[in-house]
């Protein structure tokens, strides 16, 4: 019976969580690299939308073109978005060849950067779409105390693409949080695991 490690002591029985770690790891390079593509569609598309939104309104024979360079929230938004679907679109290519050449986890270093990147990242599109958010209220519903005009009853055109646009940006944003999470497992699960090695020299 002893193939079935009866008897035997601890440090002698093998250890068979690396397959469990593996499917694991598979799943999540997995739903990181979905995420990737689906950031890299959702910023593109919001950067498209809202960067040729254009509406000319005829204003007492005064021809008057809103256009998102009006708003610099949207210009943030747009350069935001452009950015992410970029760094989304180099970060999908590395996961791919990842996957295809096998490997499986990655230096610390690489993982410091990916790491870092996805936080920038994050905290860039939050900023971005929060920004943009409020302006856009201020659009919809004008702000009286100040003598804002509500801009969107002339506009209607423009504020609906800006509002698609958004709605784009905020699920890009949305899925960058949780990938910045999914990246933060990746680089302290090395961590753990470089301090089990260590453990079982022991």
């Amino acid at each position: 019976m002893s193939y079935l490690n009866v008897g035997a002591s601890p440090g002698n029985v093998p250890v068979s969580h690396g397959s469990n770690m593996k499917v694991l790891d598979t799943r999540v390079r997995l739903a990181e690299l979905v995420l990737r593509c689906l950031i890299c569609c959702l910023a593109l598309v919001a950067a498209v939308l809202i960067g040729s939104d254009t509406q000319v309104k005829v204003i007492f024979a005064i021809e008057k073109k809103a256009r998102f360079t009006n708003m610099k929230a949207l210009v943030f938004v747009v350069i935001a978005n452009g950015i992410a679907a970029a760094y989304s679109l180099v970060q999908a290519v590395r996961c791919v060849v990842g996957m295809v050449k096998g490997s499986v986890l990655f230096s610390q270093p690489l993982a410091w950067v990916i790491f870092s990147g996805d936080q920038v990242m994050a905290y860039l599109s939050v900023a971005a779409i929060a920004a943009a958010v409020q302006s856009s209220m201020f659009a919809k519903l004008g702000q009286p105390e100040l003598q804002w005009m509500k801009i969107c009853n002339m506009y209607g055109k423009f504020c609906n693409q800006v509002g698609e646009g958004l709605a784009s940006a905020f699920l890009a944003s949305l899925s960058m949080v949780v990938l910045s999470g999914i990246s933060a497992f990746s680089l302290f699960r090395l961590y753990g695991s470089s301090k089990s090695k260590n453990v079982a020299r022991w």
